[in-house]
């Protein structure tokens, strides 16, 4: 079995050398990784983990706890593209990732001591943002390095990132009011999540400034899920006054919702305009192909693991990134200042 000091002498380091580049240590140079990992991969050396974690009491692993089960989370490409950001970064600073699987908050709490009190992980990332969450308020009893997707409330001494969510929205109303739209529903996601908080502000702050006022039947919360858009859309469309334009927290409940619209046989953009978040792959491919504002996810993964590695690592203190936004302009919004002519 080759061992690190084989590896040493064939690269002309220390052995304490290549334990750094193994754990992928930024006070070695790139040119000696590059030099020592091709020695690695040439001898067909591999390291043991296990007692690696022993000796420096890490475990190279963190913890991703989900806002519901993976298996529900993965039916929203949203948590995929945030996943994969993080595994960008766990794989740069040779971390692995573990998922929980929890199904309610008392199977989140059972999973997230088995990761933590059972020294599995040297960190978690929490992968969304609420009040009084009691999965944080035991995560900070535990005094374990962490980082959120997310707002917090009190986001003091909390590594996070996040959106500009109440501008985002707030920028996407106004671009549907400056093209005539005066009469805009809304679909939001569960109000005890922060980022539908902060999208409804964003909605509402638009409204106030251009001196609009909120019909609150057609301002519907709902799950992030298919279903939750396509349930609050019919509920909008049940409505006397059917709005020219809905804004769409998440594109998962936007597809949703075009179904809807369709059933009930409005067309989009014709009738109703429809905008989104999250800019998900397959929202260029609806139709019409939906405009959505960009989060930028897989942005919000990366930095999300990134602060908490470079805190385990000591390489820089709590802090929080602030990812920018856009909209991706398609066909899913009419201009209704354009006159039609025949």
């Amino acid at each position: 079995m080759v061992t690190i000091k084989e590896i040493a002498k064939k690269a002309g380091v220390s052995p304490s050398t290549v334990s750094r580049v193994i754990s992928n240590d930024s006070r070695i140079s790139d040119e000696t990784k590059k030099k020592v990992r091709k020695i690695m991969n040439d001898m067909d050396y591999h390291p043991n983990v296990m007692a690696r974690s022993l000796v420096s009491k890490y475990t190279n692993t963190i913890g991703i706890i989900m806002p519901y089960s993976t298996e529900k989370a993965f039916t929203n490409p949203f948590f995929p593209e945030v996943l994969r950001g993080i595994l960008k970064a766990a794989h740069d600073y040779g971390y692995f990732i573990l998922l929980s699987a929890g199904s309610t908050e008392e199977e989140q709490i059972a999973s997230l001591n088995a990761l933590v009190r059972g020294s599995r992980v040297d960190g978690v990332i929490i992968m969304y943002s609420k009040p009084d969450d009691p999965i944080l308020l035991e995560l900070k009893k535990m005094n374990k390095p962490f980082s959120m997707i997310g707002r917090p409330v009190d986001s003091d001494n909390i590594n996070y990132v996040d959106n500009d969510n109440v501008e985002a929205a707030y920028m996407a109303v106004k671009y549907l009011i400056n093209r005539g739209h005066k009469r805009i529903g809304l679909i939001k996601g569960a109000l005890h999540l922060t980022v539908s908080a902060d999208r409804y502000e964003g909605y509402k702050k638009a409204f106030n400034e251009y001196g609009l006022s909120i019909d609150e039947r057609i301002v519907i919360s709902n799950a992030f899920e298919q279903e939750g858009g396509y349930k609050s859309m019919k509920k909008i469309l049940e409505v006397p006054e059917v709005p020219t334009a809905v804004l769409v927290t998440d594109d998962l409940m936007a597809f949703g919702a075009m179904k809807a619209i369709r059933e009930y046989g409005y067309k989009i953009p014709d009738d109703i305009s429809v905008v989104s978040f999250n800019n998900v792959p397959l929202a260029e491919f609806a139709m019409p192909p939906l405009t959505s504002v960009d989060i930028n996810s897989y942005d919000l993964g990366f930095s999300a693991a990134e602060i908490l590695l470079k805190y385990i690592k000591g390489e820089r203190k709590i802090g929080k990134k602030i990812i920018k936004t856009n909209i991706i302009f398609r066909k899913s919004v009419r201009d209704r200042n354009i006159i039609e002519t025949l």
